[in-house]
This record gives C-alpha cells, structure tokens and sequence, in this order.
C-alpha cells in the first residue's frame, strides 16, 4: 500500500527532508505526503522562482515561514507566517518575492475544477 495513504501524522521535519531530497534530483520544491480521496496534504518550499501553474483542484496554502508577495489571478497581496490563502481551480498564481524561508502546508481538495461556489 501507498505510504501516503497510511500515514496519519506528518512532520515538518519529514517533509522538508523530503523536500530536500527532491531538489537534489532535480525536482521540484514540493511533496505530498498525505493522499486520501480528493485530499492531498502538501509541503511547498520554493526558492528563487515559483514556477507553478493553475491547478484543476481547489487549494489552500498555510504559510508556515517567511513572507512575501502573492499574485492570485489579477489580486496582489503580502504574505507572511500564520497567513492562510485560498485559490479557486484553475486560477493563474504565484509567489513572489519570497524570503528563502518560505515554506507552507499546501491542502488540494474537491473535484476537478472545484468546488461549487
């Protein structure tokens, strides 16, 4: 069975030794460790440029450390540590001008294109 389906408690620490892993190999600065149905529990720790792209699901980032700016479709706003940030399906976003702290709990869930409003 997939690990990410069995675990129950994910650790900052794990996720950024995974994190860390991944850059090694070329990936990139994100991982999943929790899967389950349409939920899927992400650590996002991006440096230099966020390259992402719209996604098909809803999301929320929990921005753990360091600051910022956040474009969300045509909305520009600060971001700091205890910040939550909502972003619609198949909005256009970024994070820019981060702090090479920066790091978050990102959580994808719903259908493909997103909840009902």
């Amino acid at each position: 069975m997939d690990e990410s389906l069995t675990r129950r408690h994910i650790t900052r620490a794990r996720a950024q030794k995974e994190v860390e892993a991944a850059r090694r190999t070329g990936d990139e600065p994100y991982v999943a460790p929790l899967r389950r149905g349409t939920l899927e529990l992400g650590y996002y720790a991006p440096l230099g440029v966020d390259e992402q792209t719209p996604h098909d699901q809803d999301e929320v980032y929990v921005v753990m450390t360091g600051s910022g700016t956040f474009v969300n479709g045509a909305q520009r706003h600060d971001f700091g540590p205890g910040d939550a940030i909502f972003v619609p399906a198949g909005a256009t976003h970024r994070f820019e001008h981060f702090t090479d702290d920066t790091e978050m709990w990102v959580i994808f869930y719903g259908p493909e294109g997103g909840e009902e409003p």
